[in-house]
Parts: C-alpha cells; sequence; structure tokens
C-alpha cells in the first residue's frame, strides 16, 4: 500500500471564515488548509446540512492518496467518495474511533485556485 502524506486538518468553524469556499454537496463553507501556516481547513455548515454529526462534532485527518478504494475497503463509510469542485474526489470514514478523509486529486489546486 502506497505510504500516506498528511495532506490537513478539519476542524469545525462557527463563524464566517476568510476565503470560505462554498461545497454544495455538503451544505458547508471550507477553507483551504494550503493558505494555513499549520495546514488547517475550517468547516462551517449551514443549517440544512447533511453531513453527519460525527464529522460536524469531530476534527478529521485528510490523506492525499493515488486510489481511494484501498484505504476504504471494510471500513465504516461516514460520506461515500464524491467530486469536490472538480479538483479532488473525497471520502470520509469512521476507524480508530475518529474521522478520516481519504482525498485523491485530479488536478492540483484548491477551488478555482
Amino acid at each position: 500500500m502506497q505510504q500516506l502524506v498528511i495532506d490537513h486538518i478539519g476542524l469545525t468553524a462557527y463563524e464566517p471564515m476568510p476565503g470560505e469556499n462554498w461545497i454544495e454537496q455538503s451544505r458547508c463553507w471550507v477553507t483551504s488548509p494550503r493558505d494555513h501556516p499549520e495546514s488547517i481547513e475550517f468547516l462551517r455548515y449551514a443549517p440544512d446540512s447533511t453531513v453527519p454529526d460525527r464529522i460536524k462534532n469531530n476534527m478529521h485527518v485528510a490523506y492525499r492518496v493515488d486510489d481511494i478504494g484501498p484505504w476504504i475497503k471494510d471500513q465504516e463509510i461516514l460520506i461515500p467518495p464524491f467530486i469536490v469542485a472538480g479538483f479532488v474526489e473525497a471520502v470520509f470514514i469512521w476507524k480508530h474511533d475518529a474521522v478520516f478523509e481519504y482525498m485523491r486529486y485530479l488536478k492540483d489546486g484548491w477551488f478555482e485556485k
């Protein structure tokens, strides 16, 4: 299996954050971890967001991978794989009593950057 590379840590935000981007599928705003000195992505959820509470109420660690499949096999999937703004395929799982995100970049950049 490939060596994992940490992409970012995700934390829930409760107030608007500078540089937020909207993700319609998740009904949440996210910031770019590439713009944060500690690689933190802040996620702020709309009241009607369908994101599971386990994600909203826990931080997550996100890894860059070449293929999501091997990392989610036989795992508890919280959000199945989905494409974000045409630049990354992402999936959220629950393991080791924590939220993990695996990201397969389709192109370099973060949203329109």
